[in-house]
């Protein structure tokens, strides 16, 4: 099998030089070959049974359908998942490694130039995304606030309640805050998103930001309501809820407000992508990438994710190049507020 891929790259290399054109078709073929029954390193950067874990081993069996090799799922914790993201990034860059990275806090790691965050986000090749996080602002059903405006006119200072300081739910607060001048008060510290939502219940706090995941079942349960999104594109319960971009021009600055809410959206957008080093040779990319968005869509791994009840919000691999530049490639003063943001200081 080896012998047969150095043959046919030695061929390509003589056409590229005699000024040549390999047909794709030819390109394609010779990635095939190198990944039939090769084995390709999946490293997921977190212990077994977590959802990032769950992601890659249910996609791992349609990649190999696509690939025709074999994936060898490898579990690297450390460092909030900064220690896998680091070794996809410095791996060998010959196509057999790639893996799911926690894209968004590596994007913050990087803006805030945490210690071990030896990697950039933009210069990952990218593979595809599995899923993106949808960031809701959420309510407890008997807080008496109906909507946004609500939340601006009652003449109270909202409580937002929020994990970390630095971390997504912290980040969400002040970033939206400041892009809308909101009169609020961000009350980092909490264990953990339950305990806000049980504050919420009690009255102690006004709201938090999250993802839809994990708000959802308050949301089903009417214990907690949606009044403010981030997407776009609302789709399911979003349906009808306004999103910061319908209230962007009611804003004090709303250009400003847009450029703000643009690199927010972006940090979202990033979500939970599959990469593999810098470098990888063009045509296994592609290949890796074609046989990402099969997998992806097959028919018999949306059923099982979704009864397994994980969304999915396929990205190709040339569409997270995008999303990753604009996520990391910051105006000067935008950049400094979600560094401000991310180490706590807003």
């Amino acid at each position: 099998m080896r012998r047969t891929f150095l043959k046919a790259a030695v061929s390509t290399a003589v056409l590229a030089v005699a000024g040549l054109t390999v047909p794709a078709a030819a390109q394609a073929q010779d990635a095939a070959e190198f990944y039939k029954g090769n084995v390709i390193k999946w490293i997921v950067p977190y212990n077994p049974g977590g959802g990032y874990d769950e992601y890659a081993r249910v996609l791992a069996p349609y990649f190999e359908k696509y690939t025709g090799s074999r994936v060898d799922i490898v579990n690297m914790p450390g460092s909030g998942g900064m220690k896998g993201a680091v070794e996809i990034f410095n791996s060998p860059a010959d196509g057999t490694h790639i893996g799911i990275i926690n894209g968004s806090a590596m994007v913050t790691n990087q803006l805030a130039g945490i210690a071990g965050a030896d990697y950039k986000v933009s210069q990952y090749s990218y593979v595809g995304r599995m899923v993106a996080d949808v960031r809701v602002f959420v309510v407890s059903a008997d807080s008496g606030i109906d909507t946004f405006e609500d939340l601006q006119s009652d003449g109270k200072t909202a409580v937002v309640g929020a994990t970390g300081l630095g971390g997504s739910t912290y980040v969400d607060a002040v970033i939206v805050g400041e892009a809308f001048g909101i009169d609020q008060r961000v009350i980092p510290g909490f264990d953990a998103s339950g305990d806000i939502r049980t504050a919420m219940l009690r009255g102690d706090v006004t709201g938090m930001w999250g993802s839809l995941g994990s708000a959802i079942d308050g949301v089903n349960s009417g214990d907690h309501k949606v009044i403010l999104h981030g997407e776009k594109k609302p789709t399911g319960v979003l349906e009808g809820v306004p999103s910061v971009w319908d209230k962007a021009d009611a804003s004090k600055d709303p250009e400003r407000a847009i450029r703000i809410l643009e690199a927010w959206d972006a940090l979202s957008a990033v979500g939970r992508p599959v990469a593999a080093p810098p470098g990888v040779p063009e045509d296994r990319l592609a290949f890796l990438r074609d046989a990402f968005e099969q997998a992806m869509m097959d028919e018999a791994f949306v059923t099982k994710m979704t009864e397994a009840e994980r969304d999915l919000s396929f990205a190709s691999g040339t569409d997270m190049v995008t999303i990753a530049k604009a996520a990391t490639e910051l105006d000067d003063d935008i950049n400094e507020l979600f560094v401000k943001a991310i180490r706590g200081e807003l």
